[in-house]
């Protein structure tokens, strides 16, 4: 399993929250098969989210698609403010 962990400050969660809904039939598309949204406790201008994918391949993919077709147009989306921090991420198992 591989994880996109996406992070970045928005404008306000709910225009937010409506962007990152438009983009649910892509994220399925692409693999996702979990997602979290998250925000610190003490700064509601920040979002994290995690999505899951099966394989590194399409979390990278996927992460490659946001780069390209949606954090580089402001009309797609709105809410975000300032450049988003994305990595793709494999569990680690402990020896």
């Amino acid at each position: 399993m591989a994880t996109l962990h996406i992070e970045h400050p928005i404008t306000d969660l709910s225009t937010w929250l409506g962007a990152f809904s438009r983009f649910s039939e892509a994220r399925k598309s692409a693999g996702v098969n979990a997602e979290r949204i998250q925000q610190p406790i003490d700064d509601p201008n920040y979002i994290v989210v995690q999505l899951d994918f099966d394989e590194a391949a399409a979390a990278t993919a996927f992460k490659q698609f946001l780069e390209t077709n949606v954090w580089s147009s402001p009309q797609a989306s709105p809410g975000l403010a300032g450049s988003p921090r994305a990595r793709v991420l494999e569990s680690v198992t402990a020896r």
